[in-house]
């Protein structure tokens, strides 16, 4: 499988496509963030609850509920963030061999069908958190409302459907110009560019690294 990482102009280049990108972005970054947070919190919640069950014998009131809440905001929040940096999980058997027109083409369809399917979960997760608002919907233990959880999975989707629409126009613009530089979409890189990336992104000088062990070899 490959890496990929956020490519796209500075700010102020880019056009239309680049400015909708970067202020899609920083919704995306600010979800993330809150997913984030969350995901800490709920450690601290668990390390709580570890320790006042085991040596008090006292634990939270509705853990279990709490954590049934939160974790729709920690699965759901970083969607879209996810998709634009290209660190979902995909299959690249067939891909990694295509390059140019034809490897956008098919990159294309896969945000075709990925905004179908969207769509269609926007859709019935907004019923779904419909019914739970009218029938007053709670957690077994202590009555926590359920709705405002299920409002996030719609919520999350739409961003994450306006993310992929995002992406449909920078593929479109890759398929009438192959050569262009992305923009809007992540840009795809083998194993090697994505470790040296991250070797210079840890402020680690490769070429004084492999000096280093060719001395050491003689």
């Amino acid at each position: 499988m490959k890496g990929a990482t956020v490519v796209g102009p500075a700010p102020g280049e880019g056009g239309a496509l680049g400015a909708i990108d970067r202020a899609v972005h920083a919704v995306e970054r600010g979800t993330a963030l809150i997913s984030g947070f969350g995901i800490f919190a709920m450690m601290m919640l668990g390390v709580v609850q570890i320790f006042s069950r085991k040596l008090f014998n006292i634990p939270i009131l509705g853990y279990i509920d709490l954590v049934e809440i939160m974790m729709t905001f920690l699965v759901f929040l970083g969607l879209a963030y996810t998709e634009r940096l290209g660190n979902h999980i995909r299959m690249e058997i067939l891909v990694s061999y295509l390059s140019g027109r034809m490897l956008w083409l098919f990159e294309l369809t896969g945000v075709i069908v990925g905004l179908f399917v969207t769509a269609v979960l926007i859709k019935y997760s907004w019923d779904h958190a419909i019914r739970a608002y009218t029938s007053g919907d709670s957690t077994i233990d202590i009555q926590l409302l359920w709705w405002p959880s299920k409002m996030v999975v719609p919520a999350a989707l739409a961003l994450l459907f306006i993310r992929l629409l995002v992406s449909l126009w920078g593929y479109l613009r890759l398929v009438i110009y192959p050569t262009a530089m992305p923009i809007g979409v992540p840009e795809v890189i083998d194993v090697e560019e994505q470790a040296r990336r991250d070797v210079a992104a840890a402020g680690i000088d490769v070429s004084t690294t492999s000096e280093s062990k060719a001395d050491g070899h003689r």
